[in-house]
Parts: C-alpha cells; structure tokens; sequence
C-alpha cells in the first residue's frame, strides 16, 4: 500500500488491506473484516476511516446512525492526538457527509485522492461519491492522476484502470474506455465495475449484441458472490429489452433482480427503472410494481437522497400509490429537507413522472423537457438517467405531439444509429402524423437492426 498509517498493529493492517480488496472487488464483507481489526485494535483510526467510507458509499438514510458513531469515535480519537494528517483528512470528509454537505465532503474525498495518489480508500470512496453527483469529469481525472503512481504488480493498479474506464465513459470516451476496461480485467477477470464499465460503453452506443456478449462471456466472473452482480444483470435486461426479448427480460428482473428479494436501495433503484422501462413498452408489470412498491414503503427514506427518492415515487406511481407519490414530491418541496443533492432537479424529475403516471401528459412534457440536460447534478449515469428521455418521448407520443417526440426520436437515433427503439418511437411519430411511407421506412430499420444485432442466448 506504501502509506503511513497511525496505531497499527501488524494484524490490522492486514485486515485494513483484506477489507479495502473485498471493497474494490465488491465481494465478501469488508464491514466484518474491518470491525474484526477494529475490536483488536480500538484505536486504528484508518480502519475507522475505511468503515466510514463504506458507510457513505450505501447512500442510505438507515445507515446515518452507524455513520454518527463512526465518525464520533474517531474525532474522539484525533481529540486525544492520535492520526496522521492524511487520516484526518479521512474522517473530516466523512464528517462532512454525515452533515448532509455531500458536495463539500466529495470535494475532501477528491482531494484526498489527488494528493495521495495511492491512498486506495480515498481513490474508491470518491469515486462513488463523484458518481452519487454526477460529476463526469471528475470520475474520469481523480482516477488518471492516480494510474502514473500504480505498478502493474498491485491490485489497485487494475481497480484504477476500472474505475478510470467508467469515468472515460461517463465523459463520451468510449473507445478509450472500453480499452481501460480490458486493461483492468486483464488485472482481475472478476472485476465487476470493470465489467459494469465496459456495458455502458456498448449501451450508451446501442451496440446491444457486443453488450450482451461482453456480459455472457464473463458471467461466472463477475455474477458468483458478488454485490454488484444484480446491477450487471440490469444492463444485461437494458440490452435484451432494446431487443423486444421481454420474456428475458422479465426473467431477469423475477431471478436476479428481485429473486434474493434484496431491500438495499441500489438494488431497489434498478428495479425501479426496469418496470418503468418495461411499463413504457406495454408490458403489463402490475404485480410487479405494487410487490415492489411495499418494499420501498417498507424502507422509505424520502427526503435523504433525491435519486433514491425519484426511483421510490416510480414504484408508487406504477402501483396507484398516488398518497405515496404525493408524500414523496412534498418531501422535496420542503426547502427544509435534509436532501441537499439535486432536490430541485429531483422534484423536477419526480413531478413529470407523476404526471406521466396520472396522464397529464402536457405537464410531465414540461417538467421533463426542463430537466433533461441538468439531471446530472441529482446523481446516477447516463444509462439510468437515459429514462427521463424514453419518458419524455413517450409522452410527446401519447399527448399527439408528433414533431416534438420525432426530433427527440432522431437526436437519440444519432446517438444510437445501431439501436432499434429511437426508430420505434419514430416510426409512432409518422403513423400519428399520418405519414405512412416514413412510418415504414422506421419500421423496416428496426427489423433490420434487431436482425443484426441480435446475438444467440
């Protein structure tokens, strides 16, 4: 690891490196193995940074009071004179995020990272506190000011090329990306964000038979025990939806998604936006909505986390929650909610979605067309905010307006010239205007792409 850590015993230090690898990789339980260190060595104030870092990255509103304690027990320890600079450093940053001052605690993270290139704690932690504000460009650079410090011979240096990989193509680096994706899994096959990187690459160019592809070949990589293995499958659904393969995609959604009946809000979230994507293509996801409904009421955290929030009121908009809708957008109308990432683009999103639900069509037009190119700053990556376009179009077609949901078809088409469902939407847009011969000319491009690009189970 090559940096200086304060009152460390040689066991701890060990279990220190053991849970930041089960961090990196996604696998196994990196809290038990640091609290295991903690109990032997009380005052470990770098275990107590890497525990609360693991703490942030959940983004959960339940874990505030592990947070709280984390974070208290080691400002109790700096108190007493114990930590090095780079330490306190640590818990200052998570200090920040337990205020709610998410921008000012990702900013300390990012510091962390660029000053000490290979604090690989420091590295993860803002890299997923980068991705929780959608700040592109910064996945990207805090990670490639780090690759020139790392060796081949570490674990960190094919983590690094992950995590770089996803920042490039967070950035519309797609060529470079994909090659930073390889490069990492060259260094561990099993790298699950490795792997999550290279599947946006093939999403975000609608190259769905290199995307599912690139998912097959490496499953028993990256799906055995590992946390992130439900996210993977979501892009794995994301390209056989594109497709018009909804039984697949229904499949995975009942098996990998749901099966394990996961109540952590990230698995959530991609539940969430696959029923909402497939209730968008006509599918009838009913049951479905009001099983996961239940289970957002049962661990609701409205007023925390605005992504999390959108992905909540989607579940209760798909089951006919309309009270739970109605407390979710009260929630972000409060200026005194203690949501302080992205509410106001938050609310934005939520109202359209709201107003799709209840098919008011005109206002969810208007909300949505505001937020579209700003949503970043609520969080997540372009393929899950990619919804609020499929929305947006969705609704230009249900509310007659033609022009408007063919232009946005044909910007999509430009950016997705390989994926079928921009010329779906166009070719509804020429029905509707009563323009036959361009109607079929879409309709002929989606059997053509959906006959290139499908790719064998």
């Amino acid at each position: 690891m090559g940096l200086s850590l304060s009152s460390a015993t040689p066991a701890s230090i060990t279990r220190y490196e053991e849970a930041l690898n089960l961090l990196h990789s996604y696998t196994g339980n990196p809290l038990g193995v640091i609290d295991a260190a903690l109990v032997e060595d009380p005052d470990f104030l770098a275990g107590l940074a890497l525990r609360a870092g693991l703490i942030v990255t959940t983004s959960e509103k339940r874990n505030v009071g592990e947070l709280q304690r984390t974070v208290e027990t080691a400002e109790t320890l700096i108190a007493r004179g114990l930590g090095n600079d780079r330490e306190r450093a640590h818990i200052a940053a998570a200090r920040a995020w337990l205020d709610h001052d998410f921008e000012r605690s990702t900013d300390r993270y990012n510091r962390l990272a660029l000053e000490h290139p290979r604090d690989g704690l420091a590295l993860q932690i803002s890299h997923v506190c980068n991705f929780f504000l959608g700040r592109a460009t910064w996945l990207r650079d805090h990670v490639a000011a780090a690759l020139p410090h790392l060796s081949t011979s570490e674990s960190l240096y094919g983590y690094a090329h992950g995590m770089h990989a996803f920042g490039l193509e967070e950035c519309g680096e797609y060529d470079r990306a994909e090659a930073a994706a390889r490069r990492a899994l060259e260094s561990n096959r099993r790298d699950a964000w490795a792997v999550h990187a290279g599947a946006h690459c093939f999403e975000m160019q609608g190259q769905l038979a290199k995307g599912i592809r690139w998912l097959r070949e490496r499953e028993q990589d990256w799906a055995p025990d590992n946390f992130f293995a439900g996210h993977n499958y979501w892009h794995l659904a994301l390209f056989q939806l594109e497709l018009g393969d909804i039984e697949r995609v229904l499949g995975i959604y009942d098996q990998k998604l749901r099966g394990a009946g996961s109540e952590m809000n990230l698995d959530l979230v991609d539940a969430s936006a696959m029923l909402w994507r497939l209730d968008l293509a006509g599918v009838d996801v009913h049951k479905r909505w009001t099983d996961l409904a239940t289970i957002w009421r049962r661990v609701e955290e409205h007023g925390y986390y605005g992504f999390n929030d959108w992905h909540a009121l989607m579940a209760y908009a798909g089951s006919g929650a309309d009270a739970d809708v109605a407390r979710v957008v009260a929630s972000l109308e409060d200026a005194r909610s203690s949501v302080r990432l992205g509410r106001l683009e938050a609310l934005a999103a939520c109202r359209g979605f709201a107003a799709f639900a209840a098919g008011d069509y005109p206002r969810a037009i208007e909300e949505l067309f505001a937020v579209r190119t700003i949503a970043a700053r609520f969080g997540g990556s372009h393929a899950q905010r990619d919804i609020l376009d499929l929305t947006l179009i969705e609704a230009a077609l249900r509310d007659k307006q033609f022009a408007l949901a063919r232009s946005l078809a044909s910007a999509r088409a430009e950016r997705k010239p390989e994926s079928p469902g921009p010329f779906r939407a166009l070719a509804r847009g020429y029905v509707g205007a009563g323009a036959v011969e361009s109607a079929g000319s879409a309709r002929a491009e989606v059997e053509r792409l959906i006959a290139r690009q499908r790719a064998p189970a």
